[in-house]
């Protein structure tokens, strides 16, 4: 009789996932000490912070990841909302590590544009990183991502054109790119003094 009970499986009571939080801004962008639950919509005169990154390769490719089903299926970059308690750089780290399953030096991240959106409701921190990860090395959050692989710009231009990339995404994929010339020629006009 006791071997039988000592086989019987145990029963694990979990408490259940509370839901998630996220932190909201005043219009110049200072906490407000409240939060929202995720799914919830943003009180009027409120924002929420929003985070993207570029990841880009030696070779000059851009990591793409296409959405789930769920999520609209579209194609786009990676990132989303930090969590309540998180600043911006904690939560574009968290964001590569649940969407990629990469987890990412914080100080390899560099900040090239920040924003804010009335119409949406939201501050954005748009962010680039230099990183040869290969696809191998990924696991992603299926919730979110199918998949991901590397794309030239004129495809990434091509999917825009399409209209199988988000297009929000798209227009801060231009501002990398604004941003990217102007380090180029920055690089440029500083080597030139040097050598002068």
């Amino acid at each position: 009789m006791a071997i039988l009970e000592s086989r019987k499986k145990k029963v694990i009571h979990q408490a259940p996932t509370k839901p998630e939080q996220r932190d909201l801004y005043d219009e110049n962008r200072k906490l407000t000490g409240q939060t929202i639950t995720v799914g919830d919509s943003i009180p009027e005169g409120k924002y929420v912070l929003v985070v993207m990154v570029f990841i880009v390769n030696s070779s000059g490719h851009y990591l793409i990841q296409k959405r789930a089903k769920e999520r609209n299926g579209l194609y786009g970059t990676t990132g989303g909302h930090p969590k309540a308690g998180q600043t911006s750089l904690q939560g574009m780290v968290t964001e590569i590590r649940e969407e990629l399953g990469v987890d990412i030096d914080p100080t390899d991240l560099k900040l090239f544009y920040s924003g804010r959106s009335d119409e949406e409701q939201c501050f954005f921190d748009d962010y680039y990183l230099k990183a040869d990860i290969p696809l191998s090395k990924m696991k992603f959050q299926k919730s979110e991502v199918q998949f991901a692989t590397w794309f030239i710009r004129n495809e990434i231009k091509g999917l825009f054109k399409r209209g199988k990339l988000m297009p929000g995404h798209y227009e801060e994929y231009l501002r990398l790119q604004d941003w990217l010339n102007k380090q180029h020629f920055e690089n440029k006009r500083i080597e030139k003094k040097t050598k002068n």
